[in-house]
């Protein structure tokens, strides 16, 4: 079981790595961690507290703490969407949090509202029925390599952003493999 305070260290240490602060509002930080640790006891991942996740890690891949999003949104606004992550100006009380508008994808989005919330593969109805959810639609996943830095992800889109050299999505190229027969 994932404590709080794992949560929290997490959190810090992802923050002190990208030179982040988190929200310096500790009450509103510790809903937010709050949620982080309750996503990841739901789902076994952390999904980011402030969408709503499907439960398929596949579909949520993109919204794991620290999203995909995060580092476009705080270079951009100074705050993540959820505003978990801030800039030293935010941090310090120089700069008011601002809204941030939702970056990701409404196909994403829709995924996630599609198939709901699920812990289990079965859920029941009030009348007691058993309710199988409904199958996402296949996910197409790529192969994708940063021409900057050489990381290679394999999933939907490529990221918005390396996570190890913080190149843009455009210096992503998707990779295609040829396989020949032999005989």
């Amino acid at each position: 079981m994932t404590t709080l305070e794992k949560v929290r260290q997490r959190a810090e240490s992802d923050a002190k790595t990208y030179g982040y602060f988190l929200n310096p509002d500790q009450k509103f930080l510790q809903d937010l961690l709050e949620g982080l640790k309750s996503n990841e006891e739901r789902f076994g991942y952390p999904a980011c507290p402030c969408r709503l996740a499907s439960g398929n890690l596949e579909i949520d891949r993109d919204i794991i703490c620290p999203c995909d999003y995060r580092d476009p949104d705080v270079a951009e606004f100074g705050a993540c969407y959820c505003a978990l992550y801030v800039k030293k100006e935010v941090y310090e009380g120089k700069t008011p949090v601002e809204p941030v508008p939702e970056r990701r994808p409404m196909e994403k989005q829709k995924r996630s509202y599609e198939t709901g919330p699920q812990t289990s593969a079965e859920k029941k109805t009030e009348q007691g029925e058993v309710a199988i959810p409904k199958q996402p639609s296949k996910i197409k996943k790529k192969l994708w390599y940063c021409r900057q830095c050489g990381y290679v992800v394999y999933r939907e889109d490529p990221p918005y952003i390396c996570p190890i050299c913080k190149a843009k999505r455009e210096m992503f190229t998707e990779l295609t493999i040829q396989v020949e027969e032999i005989g």
